[in-house]
């Protein structure tokens, strides 16, 4: 088998969050998985691990190890003996064109359950330096990241497609960042209600933000403990919330179903309060935004910016697929011309030892600076030959004909 860049992913398109979660790796075991897998397959010379809330996937560069004995051994890797089943929840490729497109539809966004997600290119680029600081960048997986970077680059500047923000929860963490400064939110005493999906949603973004004092309520405990594993932050008991007991607390986002009304006032105090309703029907009587320093949003105040930035994202989206393509050609002209690449790195090596020679049979000056400069100009001409067979005769005569 060829030199090849490589994929396997398990994503939101292909799984359940019930099925995805027992292929998320955490962050102090990721070095441990990747260098277990290059010591299995050591003809592995890049690889990729990217781990999100909606998706795991590896990309590696291999000669021999196949995605699916790759996959073969990941599942059991991750879940122990019980793997049966979890194979058709992945996609997979042994096609270097097709793993470096799938790339880039993740890193654009136009594969992300929100379109254009712009937190994307940042996992990617974590990931990306883990690989490097591993030195596991490889070759094609390092060229097809600096497509990644160039075509991120592209959409951000020639298009509409990462404008704004298309998530509640990322605008409902920036408006606490806005609202108390970035500095002085991080240490803010936060209460995250509920644990689905939105409350996920508000720790995933968080890695951004980077909000330290948090804490979370939940009806059944027994939900909300994942999370705070993975995030370490502090339960607060339901029945707190049950009474309205937040007078810790100086910013509270409630995200809890069927739970109508659910907050319905709270004791006054001196500081500036933020409540911050996320839930249909709403969890906070609008009520409560009377009471002395406390400012109140509900939904449709959060997502007022939300739907025209939708809407120009998804006017943009053709553009963004136009962008993609050209620069997937441009990976694959680059690829094609890999054997040329090859041949004028031998040919180069080849010319210096022969104009260092004849320098030194002719008793001229024959410093590295004057070598590199008949070499770079004789390289130049020799690259207007379209057929190679014929270049070793024409290295002769170039050389010659400089050295005259």
């Amino acid at each position: 088998m060829a030199n090849e860049l490589r994929y396997l992913s398990i994503s939101h398109k292909t799984a359940s969050i019930r099925n995805r979660e027992k292929f998320y790796i955490a962050d102090n075991y990721k070095v441990e998985v990747i260098k277990q897998l290059v010591t299995t397959f050591p003809d592995i010379t890049g690889l990729l691990l990217l781990v999100t809330c909606n998706r795991t996937e590896l990309y590696f560069e291999s000669d021999t190890t196949s995605s699916t004995s790759l996959l073969n051994f990941l599942i059991p890797l991750l879940l122990g003996k019980n793997t049966s089943g979890y194979h058709r929840f992945f996609e997979t490729s042994d096609t270097t064109e097709i793993s470096a497109g799938h790339l880039l539809d993740v890193s654009s966004g136009l594969v992300s359950k929100v379109k254009g997600d712009a937190e994307i290119i940042y996992q990617i680029k974590k990931a990306y330096n883990r690989a490097i600081s591993l030195d596991l960048q490889g070759s094609l997986l390092e060229r097809a990241m600096q497509t990644v970077f160039k075509t991120h680059k592209r959409i951000r500047n020639e298009t509409h497609f990462r404008d704004g923000t298309t998530s509640v929860a990322y605008k409902a963490l920036k408006m606490i960042s806005d609202t108390y400064g970035k500095t002085k939110a991080k240490h803010k005493k936060i209460l995250f209600i509920g644990a689905g999906d939105i409350v996920r949603q508000l720790f995933k973004y968080n890695e951004k933000f980077g909000f330290e004092n948090i804490y979370i309520a939940n009806r059944t405990k027994s939900r909300a403990v994942s999370l705070m594993e993975r995030y370490r932050c502090k339960w607060f008991d339901w029945d707190k919330v049950v009474v309205n007991d937040f007078q810790d607390f100086e910013i509270v986002l409630s995200a809890v179903a069927n739970c109508h009304h659910l907050i319905t006032g709270t004791a006054a105090n001196s500081n500036a309060r933020l409540f911050l309703d996320l839930a249909l029907p709403g969890n906070i009587e609008p009520s409560i935004g009377d009471i002395a320093n406390i400012n109140f949003y509900d939904l449709d105040t959060i997502s007022s910016e939300i739907e025209d930035n939708k809407e120009k994202r998804l006017a943009a989206i053709e553009q963004v697929y136009g962008i993609k393509e050209e620069e997937l050609a441009e990976f694959r002209k680059w690829r094609e011309q890999a054997p040329l690449r090859e041949l004028l790195a031998a040919y180069k090596v080849i010319l210096n030892d022969s104009i260092k020679k004849r320098l030194t049979t002719q008793k001229e000056p024959s410093d590295d600076s004057r070598i590199s400069l008949i070499t770079n100009r004789v390289m130049r001409k020799l690259m207007k030959y379209p057929d190679t067979s014929g270049w070793t005769e024409k290295v002769e005569m170039l050389v010659a004909e400089h050295l005259q």
